[in-house]
C-alpha cells in the first residue's frame, strides 16, 4: 500500500495559511484605498478653507482700504506687509490703468488671472509648477489688489502617519480574524483528512466529527457514510468469499475422496464407476460454479457482449422446458409451462436462457417432492413477462427485498441444506439489468416463491422462434 501523498510545506500551501493571506491583503488594499480617499477628501476641504480664509483677507483688507485716501494705501499695506509676509500672501497692487506692483513671483500669478486689464473682484486658483497658488482678487474704486497665497497642505505627514497606523491595525486585526477563521475551517478539515488516510491504510472504525463551518461537516459526514459503505461492503464480501469457498469445498472434498479411493484400490468394478459419475457431477458442478462466478465478474465491464434480436420468449420458455422437465421428475418435483401465443422480444436468447435456468435451478432446489414448479410466460402493454415459481417453502417478508443481492438468502438459509452456490439469484438480476428489464420476488399462490422478469416486447414478430408451440405442458 502506498503512502498517503504529503501535503505541500510551508504556510502558504495550507489552507489555514491562504486565508490568513487573504485577510492580510484584503485589510491592506482596503487601508490604502480608504488612505487615499481620505487624502483627496482632506486636501480638498483644506484648499477650500485656505481660500476662503484667503477671501476673508481680502475682505478685510478691502474695507480698511476703502475709508483711506488712495495715496495712503501703500502706508497701510507696509503696515499689514510683515503679518501677511508670515501667512505666506503677496500683495500685488491694480492701478486704474492696470498696472501691477508686487513682487515678481505673484506678478506672474497675477497676470494669469487676467487683472492686468483692470481692479475687479475674483477668486481664482492656478496652478504653477504643479504647485497650487490662490489668488483673490478686490477692486476699490478705479484700483485694487490681489492677495496671493501658494496652498501647501501640510496634511501629509499627519495623514501618512495615520495611514501607517490604521493599516499596522488593520493588518493585525486581519491576521487575528484570518488565523481565527482559518483555524475555524482547517480543523475539522485535518480531522476529516486523518480520518480518510486511516481509511486508506485499511481502517474501518474510525469516525469524523462532524463540526465546523456547514459545508465542512457535510465533508465529514460525507467521509462518513463512506466509511459506513465500505465496512458495509467489505462485509458483504468477505461473508460472500466465505459462502463461495464452502461451495467449493464440497464438490473438491467429494472428488478428492472419491479419487483416492478409486487410487488406492478400495474402491473398484461398479464402486469405481458410481465413483467416477460422482466425480464427474461434482466437476460439473464445479465448472458451472467457476462459471456463474465469471459471468458475474464480467456483468460491469465494457466488453461484456449481449447478441441481440428477435426472439419468441415462449419458445424459449418451452426449450428450456424441455431440460428442466425430465430434472424435476427424476426429484418428484412436476414442471409446468404456461407459454400461450408467441411472444416477441428483442434481446439476446442466450442470455434469457441463462436467466431461465438460474431460477428454476434455485425453484428446483427449494421445492420438495410433490410440490410444483411452473414457468409461465405472458404478453403485457408492451412488456412480456417470464415467472418462475416454485412450491417451496418460500421466502421470510425481509428476504423479498434482498433477494437478488449476492449471497444473502444463501447465508441466512444454509442451515436448510438446499445446497447451491448463493450467486444465481444475483446473477440472474444482473443479466436481466444489462438486458435492459426488470427483475422482481414476491410470494407465490403455489405457496413458495415467484421470481419475476419483465422485457421490453418487441414492435414486430419474432424471426428465431425455436420449440414446440402450445399453450401448456407438463411433465
Amino acid at each position: 500500500m502506498s503512502a498517503p501523498a504529503a501535503p505541500r510545506g510551508g504556510v502558504r500551501g495550507t489552507l489555514a495559511g491562504r486565508i490568513a493571506a487573504a485577510s492580510l491583503v484584503v485589510a491592506l488594499v482596503a487601508a490604502l484605498v480608504a488612505a487615499l480617499v481620505a487624502t483627496r477628501i482632506l486636501n480638498q476641504a483644506g484648499r477650500t478653507a485656505a481660500h476662503a480664509a484667503l477671501a476673508a483677507e481680502a475682505d478685510a483688507l478691502a474695507l480698511a482700504l476703502a475709508d483711506r485716501p488712495t495715496d495712503r494705501w501703500g502706508t497701510l499695506v507696509d503696515e499689514l506687509g510683515p503679518s501677511l509676509t508670515v501667512q505666506g500672501v503677496a500683495v500685488v497692487a491694480v492701478a486704474a490703468d492696470g498696472e501691477l506692483t508686487g513682487p515678481a513671483e505673484a506678478l506672474a500669478v497675477v497676470r494669469r488671472t487676467g487683472l492686468a486689464d483692470g481692479a475687479e473682484d475674483l477668486s481664482r486658483t492656478v496652478v504653477v509648477d504643479r504647485r497650487t497658488v490662490l489668488v483673490e482678487g478686490r477692486a476699490v474704486g478705479p484700483s485694487g489688489f490681489a492677495l496671493v497665497q501658494t496652498y501647501a497642505p501640510g496634511l501629509r505627514t499627519s495623514i501618512a502617519r495615520a495611514v501607517t497606523i490604521s493599516a499596522l491595525v488593520g493588518l493585525l486585526g486581519a491576521g487575528i480574524a484570518g488565523a481565527a477563521l482559518s483555524g475555524v475551517i482547517s480543523r475539522p478539515l485535518r480531522r476529516v483528512a486523518d480520518v480518510a488516510h486511516r481509511m486508506r491504510e485499511g481502517r474501518r472504525d474510525l469516525r469524523a466529527p462532524v463540526e465546523g463551518p456547514t459545508e465542512v461537516a457535510d465533508v465529514a459526514a460525507s467521509v462518513n457514510a463512506l466509511a459506513d459503505s465500505l465496512a458495509h461492503s467489505e462485509g458483504r464480501q468477505r461473508a460472500f468469499l466465505h459462502s463461495v469457498s464452502h461451495e467449493l469445498r464440497t464438490p473438491l472434498t467429494a472428488v478428492r475422496g472419491f479419487a483416492e479411493s478409486i487410487a488406492d484400490g478400495v474402491t473398484t468394478g461398479e464402486q469405481a464407476q458410481r465413483a467416477a459419475g460422482t466425480i464427474l457431477a461434482e466437476a460439473e458442478r464445479l465448472e458451472q460454479l467457476v462459471g456463474d462466478l465469471l459471468d458475474l465478474a464480467r456483468l460491469g465491464a465494457d466488453d461484456f457482449s449481449l447478441d441481440v434480436t428477435d426472439v419468441d420468449l415462449a419458445a424459449v420458455a418451452r426449450a428450456a422446458a424441455d431440460v428442466w422437465g425430465p430434472r424435476g421428475e427424476s426429484a418428484g418435483v412436476p414442471v409446468t409451462v404456461h407459454a400461450a401465443t408467441p411472444v416477441p422480444v428483442r434481446t439476446d436468447p442466450r442470455r434469457v436462457r441463462q436467466v431461465l435456468d438460474l431460477l428454476a435451478d434455485n425453484a428446483l432446489r427449494a421445492t420438495p417432492a410433490g410440490r410444483p414448479l411452473v414457468i409461465e410466460v405472458a404478453a403485457g402493454s408492451g412488456v412480456a413477462t417470464l415467472e418462475v415459481r416454485d412450491g417451496g417453502p418460500g421466502l421470510a417478508p425481509e428476504d423479498y427485498p434482498v433477494a437478488f443481492e449476492r449471497g444473502v438468502l444463501h447465508e441466512r438459509h444454509r442451515d436448510r441444506g438446499a445446497g447451491g452456490s448463493g450467486i444465481g439469484l444475483s446473477l440472474a438480476a444482473g443479466l436481466v439489468v444489462r438486458l435492459g428489464g426488470r427483475v422482481s420476488a414476491r410470494p407465490a399462490p403455489e405457496g413458495g416463491a415467484a421470481f419475476l422478469v419483465e422485457l421490453p416486447q418487441a414492435p414486430t414478430g419474432p424471426t428465431g422462434a425455436a420449440g414446440p408451440t402450445g399453450s401448456q405442458a407438463s411433465w
